[in-house]
């Protein structure tokens, strides 16, 4: 089993659980409570939707104690003295790698915590987690064409582009090994 927390500077990432994402579906007035920190004025965000819970809910109900680590992850804002700890992204993986080691992630930055760097910190921590798995050799990433912001992440994060995929979204790729520097504190 993998670890299911890591800490990046500005950040702590947990994993998605059965528990954490049946109160985001069902009972979101317990699941700030349950994650232990505020939510920010927009969420869910991004693809990360409904939809998306329902998956990662189904994939972990599925595959029980192995699947855990290799779906959804939450990006907590750290406390400071100006602001509570609060949920600011999420992110992680579509699945444990393949048998070639290839894994996708994505990620999404709640809109009022753009812009200040949150979403490259969460990737790096994803990456790096990623290595110290020691199963996946090579991350996918897609964004659309007119997704700079997300582009950028993904430049600043070692992740470079190679095309298109079929539905027409801009597919990025990077290697991932032991010893891979992705920034973790």
């Amino acid at each position: 089993m993998i670890p299911l927390i890591f800490h990046t500077s500005r950040l702590t990432v947990l994993a998605a659980s059965r528990a954490l994402l049946t109160a985001e579906l069902h009972k979101p007035q317990y699941f700030p409570m349950l994650l232990g920190a505020a939510l920010p004025a927009e969420w869910p965000t991004g693809e990360y939707d409904r939809a998306a819970m329902q998956f990662f809910l189904e994939q972990l109900t599925a595959g029980g104690r192995t699947a855990a680590g290799w779906y959804g992850w939450y990006a907590l804002r750290k406390a400071t003295e100006q602001v509570p700890r609060t949920l600011v992204g999420a992110g992680g993986f579509m699945g444990p790698p393949d048998a070639a080691g290839l894994a996708e992630i994505g990620y999404s930055i709640a809109a009022d915590w753009r812009g200040q760097g949150l979403g490259t910190e969460l990737v790096s921590g994803l990456v790096q987690h990623a290595a110290d798995t020691g199963a996946v050799r090579r991350l996918l990433a897609h964004t659309t064409a007119d997704n700079k912001p997300s582009q950028g992440v993904l430049v600043a994060n070692g992740f470079a582009a190679t095309g298109f995929d079929e539905d027409d979204r801009l597919r990025f790729e990077r290697a991932v090994g032991p010893g891979d520097t992705a920034g973790r504190a």
